[in-house]
């Protein structure tokens, strides 16, 4: 599918990985998120229109994550909500930045909370990355049929997460905020940010921790090795 240049335009200046890939894989970055923008239902609430930066980034940010994976599109999500600011839950009676309801395909996110993560890319905390790694965990159980992450892996990744916050290691000096022992899908929420924001801090912390993201992920973004996946990728 041609790949508009203004989708381009806007990875080159503002998306910080993309530009650090090589023109092979540049390439099928723009494929993927003209992929991921088409085969997704972007809904706008309370605006009338989403603007098409949003929407880019927000598709960038699902094509980051799953990179290393180029079999995973997140297909279980067809519909991506965008708010302008927090947004009231009527489930929960509470105020939110973001979700990721699997029972419908549905990934909600502030486009304000949202566009921080830009503005501040490397404190570790950014909604786009952190709803997408909800739905990324996500999409490897309600498809068990095309379950991507290596189950002995991603227990190893779980044993370790137990332990940090059986322990007290999360929070002060560790890359990991102590919002990450909620539970242990936002303990791999954080993992993810951390993965992307704090490499460097985070493989000298966890180096144990950080070489199980490089394998789930199946890339590592310290060095940008990540495997030209143009023959496997539509």
């Amino acid at each position: 599918m041609p790949v508009p240049s203004y989708y381009r335009e806007l990875l080159q200046k503002y998306f910080r990985y993309y530009q650090g890939l090589s023109a092979e894989n540049k390439a099928i970055f723009e494929r993927r998120v003209c992929r991921f923008m088409y085969s997704k239902q972007f809904i706008p609430r309370g605006m009338k229109t989403i603007p098409v930066e949003v929407k880019v980034f927000v598709a960038a940010t699902a094509v980051q994550i799953t990179f290393g994976l180029p079999d995973v599109h997140l297909s279980h999500f067809s519909k991506i909500l965008i708010y302008p600011d927090n947004y009231y839950s009527t489930i929960t009676r509470r105020y939110h930045k973001g979700e990721v309801n699997p029972a419908f395909g549905i990934i909600v996110l502030s486009m304000k909370n949202f566009m921080k993560g830009f503005l501040y890319g490397e404190d570790g905390v950014n909604l786009g990355l952190h709803e997408m790694a909800h739905a990324l965990r996500i999409e490897n159980i309600v498809r068990q049929e095309y379950a991507f992450f290596d189950e002995p892996l991603l227990e190893r990744f779980d044993q370790i997460a137990r332990r940090m916050c059986g322990d007290g290691s999360v929070g002060g000096d560790s890359v990991f905020r102590p919002y990450a022992c909620t539970d242990l899908h936002e303990f791999f929420s954080v993992a993810v940010e951390n993965f992307f924001e704090r490499s460097v801090q985070f493989k000298m912390q966890l180096g144990e921790l950080y070489s199980i993201m490089v394998r789930l992920l199946n890339q590592d973004p310290i060095h940008m090795m990540v495997n030209p996946f143009s023959s496997r990728v539509a």
